[in-house]
This record gives structure tokens, C-alpha cells and sequence, in this order.
């Protein structure tokens, strides 16, 4: 373990503050006397976590690392390694790819040579191996844990419906994985992280519980279970969300942090009494899918050098609207990743923080210690930002908050709920907001929504008909249009869609639209003077992709509407 870094384990944890020299010099002389390992040496002696010499390690050696203490397990990585080969090369399996035939393995020793080719040998040739690094008492509590247990959601149904369930159990922490609920709403979860689900819906009724994901905008349901599992489901989820298990007729929320292939994932739940019991919803919020680089947007060449001009304005606000999960935050967090720099202190206020991000400070807020939307950009205000994130423009206060910052030299971006880029300044005029002080503090205002993509594996090209064509914009005597739809194949899950991409409109503000705002024009008039100076609809933006094949006619109707097409 110590001899494969390029700098010495000692040296390296000196450097980073977290050991002292007089530290090392016991450690060391423990070392002769013993002959363990230096950083197990460490460990032993209280000087340092597990977990600090593994994070070293791996950054010394370039691997990464995994913290398998807050794991969810992927039950058919654990079937491809038994367990007494796990046992022998103090190894742990902790996700299989089925697509990419890869399986992750955590190993206490990634260059033990030895074990990686015994058990590639033992995989076979299809399946490739990355070892990530993690720690050695890490790796033995796992398999004592996992191993041993069934893992898949129906051998843990199955062995529910032929046991007892100790409820009491349920809210203490030792051995709990011994508890089939407990590995349930692990399973649930883990599939729900691999399906690429942004959603998990448990919806009890009057004789069964509905889990529903939603995948790609769409909820599809995944199971039906006995009503009888619910009680103690919701018992778990809210041991798991520190929510008080004792109150079921009032909303609550919390939070669950969890470890998925290797990497962070975190969930949102609310539960909300119902009818028949109480119904959980948990948003997955994925760290790695949570900031998009600015070019991954999917914004034309222009759209995309039109936005790269709002950003450099150095004050006014930037508004990002559209309806509840249009990925409106994902946006914006690909903004302010864009202009991230040491040279900008980038403030955020949000409801609460969703992706943490280097460099940026971000809170949350917390109406309990008066730290609400409006207290909070005030107190931000001394805070000596450049840049300002408001999570959303909910209220007067806010909005008024939000321009004084946009005003006194800040950029400020935040989102706001708007059918449209234009119903953007209704909205704010709605909210009590002057339209004079509105008029030369908006640099623009996006919207947007998401659209599923065609599955590249079974799409099929078709001729547009008449009708179609006049939908798409396309004249009657242009030669013929090829567009595509779905068709269904196993690598989407028979849905013909997979995976999503935005549309968007920029609507960048300028002197006349400024001046149409102060006089409080119609939006009619303020989307004919925006169509003048070359804005395009987000109708406009979703044709763009279906012609270039990447979704459908069908798919972008139910996004947006398409009727006006028709009367032209």
C-alpha cells in the first residue's frame, strides 16, 4: 500500500495539513516495530481516517476512489464475484455496466497485479475491469454485509412474503442490512440510478402501493406491491431523510446522500399525507449530470454566441424560465461554471443547493432562521459578490431584492415560472415589479423545455406528408422531407426515445424593447418588435429538431404548440 505512491504517504499528508512531523516520526518508529503498512500504521494510531489516506492515495496515484460506507449495492455486480474470491483478494464489486460489459471493482491494492488477472480470468474476455481504490476494513465490512443477502427486488419480495418484519429494527442502526425492508429501498433506489429515472414516485391507494419513475419527462410505472409493505417502506425512507417517523398527517421534506457507482448521489424527498396514506416523492439529483458544459446545451451557433454576449454584460439580471423540471437549474449552473474563475466571487441564495460546486459560495434557504429569499440577497449584498444566483423569483420582496442588486453594479440570474421568454415580463409586472425599473436592468430572459431524443439504435426515417410539412414551416413546392420517429427496441426499453435535450429562446433586451416595456405594451407588440430584431421562437427551436433528426413531430407537439402552424 505504501510503496506504489510517487511521493511519500507521510510527506503527502504533511503537505496537506492533516498530520504533523512529531505525528509522523511516531508512526514511523511504530512502523519498524510492527512492519504494517504506514498509512494502516496511521489509522491504528488515531492520527488519521480511513478515509483521508485512501482520498490521498488516490490522488497521488492518479486512481480514483470509492467510500463504500454510504453504498448502495448493485446486486448483479456482487453475482459476478463470489465471495470467497472477494474475500481472498480483499476486493468488492460495487457496479456492473451492463452496456459497457465494465464492472467496477474496489480494491484495498489497485496494483495488485495478481488479483486483477485471476479475476479477469474468472469474468472472461467480454467483461473489462476498473479497479478504484478503497479502503481495507471498508472493503471486509462490505462483503460481511452485502454478501450473504438477496439483493434483486423480487428474491427480497419473495423473502418478505415468507417472513416477519420487525418494525422496531427498522429505526436502529446496527445490522440493519440484515432487514429485507432496509435492502428493498436500496434495490428501489439503485434501479431507479441505473434506469436514469429523475424521479421515484411511491403512491399508495386504497388496496396497493404504485412506484412510479419518471424517465426522460415521462412516468412510467415500475411495480405494484401488497399495501401491507407501505407502512414499513415509509417508516424507512423517512429514517433515511430524517424525517420525524412519528408525524403522518403533516408534509415533510429531508434529504438522502447516497453512494451509486462509485459516485455521490443525493435525493430529495416530500412526503405529503394523502387519502390513503402518506405519498413519498424523492427528485434524484445526480452530481455528474447536474452541470452541462455551456456547448452542451444544444443551442445553434448563433443562439449559442447570443447567450455568450448576455454573460459578458457585467450588470442586470438574466432570467431563465420555464415550467417545473424544464432543467431551468441546469442551465444556470452551466452559466455559472462558464464564468468561474478566481477572478469573480459568485454568490448563490437556492432553495435548497442542489449541485455543490467548487469556488462558488451557496446557500441554502432557511425561512426557521429568517434567512428567506429577500433577507438573504440583502445580507448577500455585503458579502462583496460580483455575481448572484437566486434560486427563483417567487414574490415581490424577491423580485424588488433582485432588481436593487441588478441596479447597483451585480449580475444577477435567477428563474422565474413563465410559459414563455416574453410572459416573462407580465409575470414580473404581476408580482408588483415598476416597469421603469424594469426597462434597461433585464439583459435577456431564456426559455426553455426538455425534449426526449430519438433512440439512435431503432429510429426510422419516413417522408413528411402534407400536413407535416406545413407543421415544420416547410413550403409546398421545396423537395421532399425526410423527418424521423421512434419505434421501439430493447436499448430504449421498447419506448423509441432515449435520453433528453433542451429548447430554448433567447429573447436579449435592447433600447426599443426597453422602451415598449416602460410603457407597458402588449405582449403581442413586444413579440412583434423581438420578431423584427431576429428572435426565433422556442417553436422554432424544437423544428430545428426534428429536421435534424434528433426527435419527433409527436414528441415536440407535446412539448409545444403547434396549432398556430396550421392557421397560417
Amino acid at each position: 500500500m505504501a510503496e506504489q505512491q510517487k511521493l511519500p504517504l507521510g510527506k503527502l499528508l504533511i503537505q496537506k495539513g492533516v498530520i504533523s512531523e512529531d505525528q509522523l516520526r511516531i508512526a514511523l518508529t511504530e512502523q519498524k516495530r510492527s512492519g504494517v503498512p504506514l498509512g494502516k500504521q496511521l489509522i491504528s494510531l488515531g492520527f488519521v481516517t480511513e478515509a483521508t489516506v485512501r482520498e490521498a492515495l488516490s490522488e497521488n496515484l492518479n486512481q480514483q476512489s470509492t467510500d463504500l460506507t454510504s453504498l448502495i449495492v448493485d446486486a448483479t455486480a456482487v453475482k459476478l464475484i463470489p465471495k470467497d474470491v472477494a474475500k481472498r483478494y480483499r476486493v468488492f464489486p460495487v457496479v456492473f455496466d451492463k452496456g459497457a460489459r465494465n464492472l467496477m471493482l474496489a480494491m484495498a491494492d489497485t496494483a495488485n497485479i495478481v488479483a486483477l488477472d485471476q479475476i479477469s480470468a474468472m469474468l472472461g474476455k467480454d467483461i473489462s475491469v476498473t479497479p478504484v481504490l478503497a479502503g481495507d476494513s471498508e472493503i471486509n465490512k462490505a462483503i460481511d454485509q452485502y454478501y450473504g443477502f438477496e439483493l434483486s427486488i423480487d428474491g427480497i419480495l419473495h423473502e418478505i412474503e415468507t417472513g416477519e418484519i420487525n418494525y422496531q429494527s427498522l429505526q436502529t442502526i446496527s445490522d440493519e442490512y440484515s432487514q429485507p425492508l432496509v435492502r428493498l429501498m436500496d434495490a428501489i433506489l439503485a434501479d431507479a440510478v441505473q434506469q436514469n429515472a429523475s424521479d421515484i414516485h411511491f403512491e399508495p391507494e386504497q388496496f396497493f402501493l404504485r412506484i412510479r419513475y419518471r424517465i426522460d419527462g415521462i412516468l412510467r410505472q415500475i411495480r405494484s406491491l401488497h399495501k401491507t409493505y407501505w407502512p414499513a417502506m415509509a417508516v424507512r425512507l423517512k429514517v433515511m431523510s430524517n424525517m420525524n417517523i412519528a408525524e403522518t398527517r403533516a408534509p415533510q421534506d429531508g434529504r438522502i446522500s447516497i453512494n451509486f457507482s462509485g459516485r455521490q448521489i443525493d435525493f430529495r424527498s416530500a412526503a405529503q399525507p394523502t387519502a390513503h396514506g402518506e405519498n413519498f416523492v424523492l427528485r434524484i439529483l445526480d452530481r455528474q449530470k447536474g452541470i452541462v458544459p455551456l456547448d452542451g446545451l444544444g443551442l445553434g451557433d448563433d443562439e449559442l454566441t447570443l447567450l455568450k454576449l448576455m454573460i459578458a454584460r457585467p450588470e442586470g439580471i438574466i432570467l431563465v424560465t420555464g415550467p417545473t423540471g424544464s432543467g431551468k437549474t441546469t442551465t444556470l449552473y452551466s452559466v455559472l461554471n462558464h464564468i468561474n474563475t478566481d477572478s469573480v466571487n459568485i454568490m448563490t441564495l437556492e432553495d435548497p443547493v442542489e449541485y455543490p460546486m467548487n469556488m462558488i459560495r451557496q446557500t441554502s434557504v432557511n425561512e426557521s432562521a429568517k434567512m428567506g429569499f429577500a433577507n438573504g440577497i440583502r445580507s448577500m449584498m455585503r458579502q462583496d459578490p460580483d455575481v448572484i444566483l437566486i434560486g427563483e423569483i417567487r414574490d415581490q420582496d424577491t423580485a424588488e431584492m433582485a432588481f436593487s442588486a441588478a441596479m447597483t453594479g451585480h449580475q444577477v440570474y435567477s428563474t422565474l415560472h413563465t410559459n414563455s421568454a416574453i410572459g416573462a415580463i407580465p409575470r414580473l409586472l404581476d408580482i408588483g415589479i415598476l416597469p421603469d425599473i424594469m426597462s434597461g436592468n433585464i439583459i435577456g430572459i431564456v426559455a426553455q423545455r426538455l425534449i426526449r431524443k430519438l433512440c439512435p439504435h431503432c429510429k426510422e426515417t419516413f417522408e413528411a406528408d402534407a400536413v407535416e410539412r406545413r407543421l415544420l414551416g416547410v413550403a409546398e413546392d421545396s423537395p421532399p422531407v425526410m423527418i424521423c420517429r421512434g419505434v421501439g427496441c430493447e436499448r430504449c426499453d421498447h419506448q423509441g426515445y432515449k435520453g433528453r435535450l433542451s429548447i430554448m429562446e433567447l429573447l436579449k433586451m435592447n433600447g426599443e424593447l426597453d422602451d415598449l416595456i416602460a410603457r407597458r405594451a402588449t405582449s403581442r407588440e413586444l413579440h412583434s418588435a423581438a420578431v423584427a430584431n431576429g428572435f426565433r421562437p422556442l417553436v422554432d427551436d424544437a423544428v430545428r429538431r426534428v429536421l435534424d433528426g434528433s426527435s419527433s413531430l409527436d414528441e415536440i407537439s407535446r412539448v409545444v404548440d403547434l396549432t398556430d402552424r396550421l392557421l397560417q
